[in-house]
């Protein structure tokens, strides 16, 4: 059977490509996957194989053990950096959307308040001019977009959920950003100060570790993707193999 498999961020470089096709038996699991990975592309991958990245089947993060089926798109995910560009998608309480525009945050702000609300947090992360002293020059970011919308989503509305926020905007750029330019942009509305604050700390702490979107950094002396977060428990694939090497 055949299955696609995709790359992200640093696995890119893994591959060789964005997108390659592998050929593997009936019943094949994504720990097969990744073995067969690590004969095919010994040369391109890290010394530590694929401990610590997490694995998606057609959009859904998946465990060692699952079986693949003929026409799976398999994403190979590092840790993550996170209708039209301007479109959000909108529920009751909550406002997600991938841009690659500039970030309006006065507009996006203004959009989330309402009369019954006692607070309005926001995180504006911004592209900084360097990082641990060497002088950046611009930040790319990319996504895997379908499945970064998504997980954006049970994200925005477990937060509403979890601390009882009224609203939750999540906006995250993609593409191009120059220094000073706004990354992500969360904006959390509800009653009172505490739950704002509590939930818009817990989105973007959270967005960092799970949210499939990557950075990569150009500085004046070279380009590299930024390292990411590990994964939490039960989302980062450990085949055998790899908890042998550790």
């Amino acid at each position: 059977m055949q299955v696609k498999v995709l790359g992200f961020g640093v696995s890119k470089d893994w591959l060789g490509a964005a997108a390659i096709t592998i050929e593997l038996p009936q019943g094949a699991s994504v720990s097969d996957l990744l073995g067969h990975l690590k004969t095919s592309h010994a040369a391109s991958l890290p010394v530590q194989g694929f401990g610590g990245i997490a694995v998606s089947v057609n959009g859904e993060y998946a465990n060692a053990a699952d079986l693949l089926h003929e026409g799976d798109e398999v994403g190979l995910l590092p840790p993550v950096s996170g209708g039209s560009a301007n479109e959000l998608t909108r529920e009751p309480s909550v406002a997600i959307a991938l841009t690659r525009d500039r970030i309006d945050q006065e507009k996006l702000v203004a959009a989330a308040k309402r009369g019954e609300d006692g607070a309005v947090v926001v995180f504006d992360g911004i592209a900084r001019n360097n990082t641990r002293g060497r002088r950046t020059l611009h930040l790319d970011y990319e996504a895997y977009e379908e499945m970064a919308r998504r997980q954006m989503q049970e994200l925005a509305e477990q937060a509403s959920a979890r601390f009882a926020v009224r609203h939750v905007t999540l906006v995250h750029r993609l593409g191009r950003l120059e220094v000073g330019e706004t990354s992500v942009l969360i904006v959390v509305a509800s009653a009172h100060r505490g739950a704002a604050f509590e939930a818009c700390r817990w989105i973007i702490d959270t967005l960092k570790k799970t949210v499939p979107i990557w950075k990569q950094e150009t500085f004046v002396d070279g380009t590299v993707w930024a390292a990411g977060e590990p994964f939490p428990a039960g989302i980062a694939v450990e085949t055998a193999e790899d908890g042998h090497e550790r």
